[in-house]
């Protein structure tokens, strides 16, 4: 079989001024370099979510590493990117795991997962027949920004209370976080949360808050737990989470669109033809992990950070971090050593984390330069953050919707309505 990549050069050196395209490669051990590379770029932010949610990380590593390897056959190998675990999908997997008189709560957040998924995957599919233009009417900078920043906002009550869990270990976590960010030059500084989570775990072991014996226990080697979606037809209660699962759709298509636009513009604009496939690779990708027991998946950030530092978008170095995260995913032991991090650590990163989630959203705005002198776009994004930050609730017929459902919903009423009604009377 032919492999699609060439080789770039001599294979050892990028001049100055090049890059490496998604279809070329440097020699194979460089490019296994750089997959390892991603995946410990990736790692950081993709073991918490299953952390914070309760998943098993494990089982969530193996389908994200399954997801890319997807994501990269669908979309023809054109688009260099790593699905990690979204964390879009925290705050409404975490309420139906926290759920009482349900008889599957992961199952039900699992069901969520496959909704969010298939609708993402149908988008992709809009997408690759009519373009993207139907995207940026339905949710201009403003909308977007808003509902990226409140789902991070709403997060804060469970960075609080794992903080408040172990203080001491907590804080020491924090401020590695912090200081790692602006004292590493290179990967090292993308990977703060990564680093503050090792110190932070040290720290926590001092004080001995860690227990080791499931560590111990473990296999080497072994499948990772699945756990089937519930079935919404078999328990109605299913479908009362769903509604705080929907708004994470808009927000994996403004993360997967964004995700394009960057290496398009690194690369060559032609990968932005790909947008179609990539929203569809990353809803089934997402769908699959969902029936199966894994964490929803979205395109990395984290990994565009690496592209452009190495000037490396080859996606052979991709297929390399995929295959990784599944044998990864396929170690017990492994997934045990994160399963042992304790509360204080989780809160000292979170503080940091749920608060850059919501920063992304603000940063949304300065980049798309929103007027917020226009008070179409000030009642638009106030009245969604604090919807979504105060976490308000609305019940109808067994169905639930949080504040990140409602704060999604009024940023894109608040906003067409508004804007109609300006138009219509010329105050515009």
């Amino acid at each position: 079989m032919t492999l699609p990549w060439t080789l770039h050069g001599d294979g050892k050196n990028v001049d100055p001024g090049e890059v490496v395209a998604p279809g070329e490669r440097l020699s194979w051990p460089r490019t296994i370099g750089l997959g390892a590379q991603h995946v410990v770029a990736m790692f950081g932010a993709t073991f918490l979510v299953p952390i914070l949610t309760g998943f098993p990380p494990a089982t969530t590593l193996f389908f994200s590493g399954l997801g890319t390897i997807l994501f990269l056959v669908i979309t023809k190998n054109r688009v260099p990117s790593y699905l990690g675990s979204s964390f879009a999908f925290i705050a409404p997997i975490s309420a139906a795991m926290g759920a009482k008189g349900i008889a599957d709560p992961m199952g039900a957040a699992l069901f969520g997962i496959v909704v969010v998924g298939v609708l993402l995957a149908l988008v992709g599919l809009l997408v690759q027949w009519v373009g993207t233009r139907w995207i940026d009417v339905l949710m201009p900078p403003v909308v977007a920004g808003a509902i990226v920043a409140l789902i991070g906002f709403n997060l804060a009550p469970a960075a609080k209370n794992n903080f408040m869990a172990a203080p001491l270990t907590a804080l020491i976590t924090l401020f590695a976080v912090i200081i790692a960010s602006v004292a590493f030059r290179g990967i090292l500084g993308r990977m703060s949360i990564l680093v503050g989570v090792v110190i932070g775990y040290l720290a926590a072991a001092i004080q001995g808050e860690i227990d080791f014996a499931r560590i111990e226990e473990a296999a080497w080697v072994g499948l990772p737990t699945f756990h089937l979606a519930a079935n919404p037809f078999a328990d109605a209660a299913v479908w009362g989470f769903l509604p705080a699962f929907l708004p994470v759709v808009l927000v994996l298509i403004a993360e997967n669109v964004g995700h394009i636009k960057g290496v398009a513009q690194m690369t060559d604009p032609s990968v932005n033809k790909s947008t179609g496939r990539a929203l569809f690779a990353d809803g089934l990708a997402t769908t699959v992990a969902g029936f199966f027991g894994g964490s929803g998946t979205t395109t990395y950030g984290e990994n565009i950070g690496v592209m452009a530092a190495t000037r490396i978008y080859s996606t052979a170095a991709y297929w390399v971090a995929g295959i990784v995260a599944v044998l990864l995913g396929l170690s017990p032991k492994f997934g045990e050593v994160i399963n042992t991090i304790p509360a204080g650590v989780l809160g000292g990163v979170t503080t940091a984390l749920y608060g850059l989630i919501g920063i992304i959203g603000v940063k949304i705005w300065l980049d798309n330069k929103v007027d917020f002198s226009k008070p179409v776009n000030q009642f638009t994004a106030a009245t969604a953050l604090i919807i979504g930050i105060a976490d308000f609730t609305f019940a109808i017929g067994g169905v639930s919707f949080n504040g990140i459902a409602l704060g999604t919903i009024a940023a894109i009423v608040i906003y067409h309505l508004m804007n109609g009604i300006a138009k219509a009377r010329g105050t515009s």
